[in-house]
């Protein structure tokens, strides 16, 4: 997928999530090849792949291996980017990473966080080291200090919406975030380079806005394509404009874009004490493949 086209450089976002850039001047000739047909089975896949996926995603600013592990910062912007994802070994002896993992996020002013799954059916799952992890930080103790479920579904019932009438076709879709657009979503507070670095990061990112009447959004969402997966985040909606029907105006113009990249299948994030939003997910098809939470030391 021809991603960009700027500088005398074409970047090109591979079905991986690879990005291969190419001189202009290499160019001999081009044509467009229509997308592949959207896939309508339900999406399969361990929990390892999706913890990848969704770090692929939401890049940290900085990051560093440990083993198996990567510890990721970002100057505070969301735990998902400030926190270590043990997907394997570390190399050490647990108390000694552990260690390592507190001393490299003292240096930063941070405090140490993991990122643990847990649910995903196999205690010895690579993707967040699963329930082993979660009573190796308990008997050290390290407190749970907020959850969320990763959902999975299929995209193309979301992208679906878009054909029913829904009003998809007022939504403005970039490559970059405005500054209206974060100053609707509630989590930024004010427009960090960090905020921006992850928010804009990922293999082929795309911010969706509705227009609202006074000239600032009246509703946003993100989506990062990489390979079969499509990635959904920051849905938000302004309080003058709730109970629309614009949340699913932003996915499903989301999911189309999506869909036209040859993606099949969708995730996303959600606090379990979220009602709306599992309401809305729930309607659009998805469904919870596995939880995590993160450990503070």
């Amino acid at each position: 997928m021809l991603t960009s086209w700027d500088a005398g450089e074409l970047r090109l976002t591979r079905r991986n999530g690879a990005v291969v850039r190419i001189p202009e001047s290499a160019v001999v000739a081009a044509k467009v090849v229509p997308a592949a047909p959207a896939r309508r089975r339900g999406p399969a896949a361990s929990a390892a792949e999706l913890t990848r996926v969704a770090a692929r995603g939401w890049p940290p600013v900085t990051s560093e291996r440990l083993g198996d592990w990567t510890l990721r910062a970002s100057d505070g912007f969301t735990s998902r980017a400030n926190s270590v994802l043990p997907l394997g070994d570390p190399g050490l002896p647990l108390d000694a990473a552990l260690a390592r993992v507190t001393r490299w996020y003292g240096e930063r002013g941070l405090p140490p966080l993991v990122q643990v799954a847990t649910g995903t059916g196999d205690a010895g799952d690579a993707a967040g080291g699963g329930e082993a992890v979660a009573a190796a930080l308990d008997a050290r103790g390290w407190a749970v200090r907020r959850a969320a479920l990763l959902q999975v579904g299929e995209l193309a019932p979301v992208a679906d919406t878009r054909a029913a009438g829904n009003g998809a076709e007022r939504v403005e879709l970039s490559r970059t975030a405005s500054a209206g657009w974060f100053a609707l979503y509630n989590r930024a507070g004010e427009l960090t380079p960090a905020a921006r670095t992850v928010l804009e990061g990922g293999p082929s990112v795309w911010f969706a806005t509705v227009p609202g009447t006074d000239g600032t959004p009246a509703a946003i969402g993100r989506c990062v394509v990489d390979g079969r997966w499509a990635g959904f985040a920051a849905v938000e909606v302004a309080p003058a404009y709730r109970r629309r029907g614009l949340a699913t105006t932003v996915m499903a113009a989301l999911a189309d874009r999506a869909l036209q990249e040859g993606a099949s299948a969708a995730y996303l994030q959600v606090e379990p004490d979220n009602a709306p939003a599992l309401a809305l997910y729930g309607a659009l098809g998805f469904a919870t493949h596995h939880a995590y939470h993160y450990r503070l030391g």
